[in-house]
């Protein structure tokens, strides 16, 4: 991975961490996205010592807001000309139901819209660095998700695992409209469940608001599919897919229904102002 740029986001604690570790010790320059300076900057500096290899840079964002996204896509762009990994990885779980400064429930809009918005904000340097990859990290219980367009966010009535499920089929949803709709460019775009890790957020997915702490081994296999899929030969040219332990597997089946991921594209574009 020695010259490639890999930007991943929620990279300061969690699987993203481990996907940012196992990415420096591979040789690539590793972009991490942090929301918090000093948390950030705390992993920046372990993943450093831990992989001996000094190309791994930080930059802040609050991927709730809109306005941080297109910042942080700008501010990559003035360091970077190259992306060649875009791992999607950030995701919340809120147990009472919260807004972002754009009006949008929370859920939806770091699980799904900053994935929407970040990627086609760098889908020029991407471009540029094709033979380029893009990572949607999912979840198995999207299986269970609906797409409620009649209160997609959640304003009737809020369940934190049904948001969370609705958010985890829209990443896969995304993820093969994208990947049709850019077959040929050179950029591939496939989609994973990383297991049942023990972190913060699937705690929050329990109803629970204690801390949840997973070993470094445990964090390490939750992020082995993200970095097969950023890295492995094996999945040149592979896209449109669905992965768990390294392995292709089918998605649920309204993950496949065409009608369904064009309508939810064409609402993720309005609430983006993405021109597609």
């Amino acid at each position: 991975m020695e010259g490639k740029v890999c930007l991943v986001t929620g990279a300061n604690a969690g699987i993203g961490k481990a996907t940012a570790l196992g990415l420096a010790e591979r040789g690539a320059t590793v972009v991490m996205v942090s929301r918090n300076r000093e948390r950030g900057e705390a992993a920046q500096a372990e993943i450093r010592r831990q992989s001996g290899h000094e190309a791994v840079d930080l930059l802040l964002a609050d991927l709730s807001s809109q306005a941080e996204i297109r910042r942080l896509a700008a501010e990559f762009k003035r360091q970077y000309d190259q992306l060649h990994v875009l791992i999607n990885n950030a995701a919340v779980i809120p147990l009472q139901r919260q807004e972002t400064a754009d009006g949008l429930e929370m859920q939806f809009a770091v699980n799904h819209l900053a994935y929407f918005l970040l990627t086609h904000l760098l889908l020029d340097v991407l471009k540029a660095g094709a033979p380029a990859r893009i990572v949607n990290v999912s979840s198995q219980t999207h299986q269970w998700g609906r797409i409620d367009f009649d209160d997609l966010q959640s304003e009737r009535s809020y369940d934190p695992q049904a948001a969370y499920m609705q958010s985890k089929l829209a990443n896969v949803l995304f993820t093969y409209e994208l990947a049709r709709r850019r077959q040929g460019t050179g950029v591939t775009v496939n989609c994973l469940h990383p297991g049942g890790i023990r972190t913060q957020l699937n705690a929050n997915y329990a109803g629970r608001a204690e801390a949840a702490e997973a070993s470094p081994a445990e964090l390490q296999r939750g992020a082995q599919t993200s970095i097969y899929l950023a890295t492995s030969p094996e999945v040149e040219g592979v896209s449109g897919k669905y992965f768990v332990n390294e392995q292709q597997t089918q998605s649920s089946a309204e993950s496949y229904d065409q009608h369904l991921a064009q309508r939810l594209w064409q609402i993720s574009a309005d609430l983006t102002g993405v021109q597609t």
